[in-house]
């Protein structure tokens, strides 16, 4: 599978203006600044295959939007090289500008005044559509994002939920190849995040389109990317599959038992760790390689209506990570 996006050394540092506080600390900066430098993303070195579906997380100011604004070209590197579908990205050429949107949760493109339908038009001509082709793509995203409801409606009267199914179509009306989707989903309630879930792995699957994916819902990543790369300070920590970050980092599964007779808590301890103690549910934390041995025990020992073992949710997996720095 041909490579669309490759970075070797990528790497950002800013120069930041530190003041101390209070009116003498403005003062001696009127006379002289300090300055510090801060690297927001440090070497990173990566490769993207034509129609990956990757989850970029990190916590804030890790340099996931730092990353993704040099790979979109907004941002010029301080040090090392990148290319997407054959471009380097801050050359800003008109053949790479066609073919690369990025949608940030907190931004719009969409114009205020005008309904939706007219800012399509807007993004038909800008990116120099033929009709047929954005007649085409148009009725794709009105049967995928549900678009004739409010299609004709003024964008300031429309919802945050429905903005944002426009910010979609704008952004996907031209039928992009490289998709950078920067916390897509943010602020959206649970319905919206889902149909935008369901509409971005639909475009991937139909166009093969390369989609690199930042969110803090890990629902969204858990659904949609099977690689995942973790960045924790400007450096990548992780970059693999998601099943293999919980089977190599996570040596525990959880039993759910609903009890059929009530039992003592301290009772269940000698099985595993209780979680959770609230009669008839019990969860239970258990060594992975005891799992099998020791729900046969449970099931012999104590009266169960059910029983289920889980494994540990991506977000407990990455906040322990996270608190222990044990990426290896």
């Amino acid at each position: 599978m041909s490579t669309v996006i490759e970075t070797k050394n990528l790497q950002k540092t800013f120069r930041v203006h530190r003041k101390e506080p209070g009116l003498w600390g403005s003062l001696r900066s009127l006379v002289k600044r300090q300055y510090e430098t801060v690297e927001a993303v440090k070497p990173t070195s990566l490769s993207i295959s034509k129609g990956e579906l990757v989850g970029f997380i990190g916590p804030n100011g890790a340099g996931k939007t730092t990353t993704l604004k040099m790979l979109s070209g907004l941002l010029h590197p301080s040090a090392g090289t990148a290319t997407v579908l054959g471009q380097v990205p801050w050359q800003r050429s008109k053949t790479f500008l066609k073919q690369f949107s990025l949608v940030m949760g907190q931004k719009n493109q969409l114009w205020w005044d005008l309904p939706l339908y007219d800012s399509l038009l807007l993004q038909r001509d800008i990116y120099e559509m033929p009709k047929n082709d954005f007649e085409e793509s148009l009725d794709e995203l009105k049967k995928l994002l549900d678009l004739d409801e409010f299609l004709k409606i003024q964008v300031r009267k429309l919802s945050l939920g429905q903005r944002m199914r426009g910010e979609f179509a704008a952004a996907f009306i031209y039928r992009p190849k490289v998709l950078f989707l920067d916390e897509p989903t943010i602020g959206l309630d649970i319905v919206v995040q889902k149909k935008i879930r369901d509409f971005i792995k639909q475009y991937n699957q139909r166009h093969q389109a390369t989609i690199i994916l930042t969110s803090h819902y890990l629902d969204d990543v858990r659904e949609l990317c099977k690689r995942l790369i973790i960045i924790d300070h400007g450096q990548i920590m992780f970059d693999g599959l998601t099943d293999d970050l919980i089977a190599k980092h996570v040596n525990h599964k959880s039993i759910i038992l609903t009890l059929g007779q009530a039992v003592p808590k301290e009772d269940l301890v000698q099985y595993g760790q209780v979680i959770k103690y609230d009669l008839p549910t019990v969860e239970l934390r258990v060594p992975r390689t005891k799992t099998s041995t020791q729900a046969a025990a449970l099931l012999t020992k104590f009266s169960i209506n059910d029983i289920s073992i889980e494994e540990p949710s991506l977000e407990d997996v990455v906040r322990e990570l996270f608190t222990s720095k044990d990426y290896a």
